[in-house]
C-alpha cells in the first residue's frame, strides 16, 4: 500500500491508496460499504487542447443530461412523497436518482477538462458506483428516513447553501487557473483539481441530505 503508485500495474482502491499488482490483472474496484463517495481518480496529465474544446465535445452529454434530468425530476417528486408516506425511498427510485447524479459528475469532469476520455452515454451502476470510470459517485440507500424531513431540511441546509455559494466562487477561480495550467503544461495542479472535486462532493452531500439521507453534511467541503 502506498499514497502514490510505485510502478506499472499499481491500482487505486476506493480508500484512495495505491496497491501493487496482483497476478496478471488488478482487482476490480470495490465500492464503499457506507457513506457518500464522490471522487475522481484520473491522471493529472490532460491533453493541452482540452480546455479549448471540452465544453464543445460535451454538448451531446448535456443533451442527454437534459433528457435524463426530466425523468430525474419526476423521480425526485416520487421520492418526496415516498418519504412522507413510507419513511423510505424505493430501491428503483433511489437508484435512478443516484445514477443521474453519477452521470452528471462524469460529464462535469469531462466538460471541465479533467480527463481525455468521454464518459459513457448511459446511466450505469446501482446505488454504488461500478468503478468503470475515474469519476465515481455512490450514495447508499437509507433504510429509514425522517418522515417530515423533506419539508424542513431545506431550512436547516441554508447555511450549507451559503457556504457552497462561496466555495463555488472559489472553485470557479481554481477552474480558471486550471484552464491555463492545462493549456500550457498539459497537467493539472493536484491541489487545484482536488479543491474542485471537494466542492462538487459537498454539493452532492447537501443534495442527498435534502431527500436521500438524514446524515447532515459538514459545513465545509472535505
Amino acid at each position: 500500500m502506498s499514497a502514490q503508485p510505485q510502478g506499472p500495474g499499481w491500482w487505486q482502491a476506493s480508500d484512495g491508496n495505491w496497491y501493487p499488482p496482483q497476478g496478471d490483472a488488478a482487482p476490480a474496484y470495490a465500492a464503499p460499504s457506507g457513506g457518500i463517495e464522490v471522487s475522481f481518480n484520473g491522471p493529472l496529465e490532460v491533453q493541452n487542447w482540452r480546455p479549448l474544446v471540452s465544453w464543445l465535445l460535451a454538448i451531446p452529454h448535456f443533451f442527454m443530461l437534459f433528457i435524463y434530468g426530466i425523468a430525474a425530476y419526476v423521480y425526485f417528486i416520487i421520492a418526496f412523497f415516498q418519504v412522507l408516506f413510507t419513511e423510505q425511498i424505493s430501491e428503483g427510485t433511489h437508484q435512478f436518482i443516484v445514477k443521474f447524479l453519477r452521470y452528471s459528475w462524469r460529464v462535469t469532469t469531462y466538460a471541465e477538462f479533467m480527463r481525455n476520455d468521454s464518459p459513457k452515454y448511459a446511466l450505469v451502476g446501482t446505488e454504488y458506483d461500478p468503478g468503470d470510470d475515474p469519476a465515481r459517485l455512490s450514495i447508499p440507500r437509507a433504510q429509514h428516513l425522517t418522515r417530515w424531513g423533506p419539508l424542513y431540511k431545506w431550512i436547516l441546509a441554508i447555511p450549507h447553501f451559503i457556504v457552497l455559494w462561496l466555495y463555488g466562487i472559489a472553485a470557479s477561480v481554481f477552474l480558471f487557473i486550471g484552464f491555463f495550467q492545462v493549456l500550457f503544461t498539459g497537467t493539472w495542479s493536484d491541489s487545484n483539481r482536488d479543491f474542485i472535486v471537494k466542492v462538487f462532493r459537498q454539493n452532492v452531500r447537501v443534495q442527498a441530505y435534502l431527500l436521500l439521507s438524514d446524515e447532515k453534511p459538514p459545513i465545509s467541503p472535505e
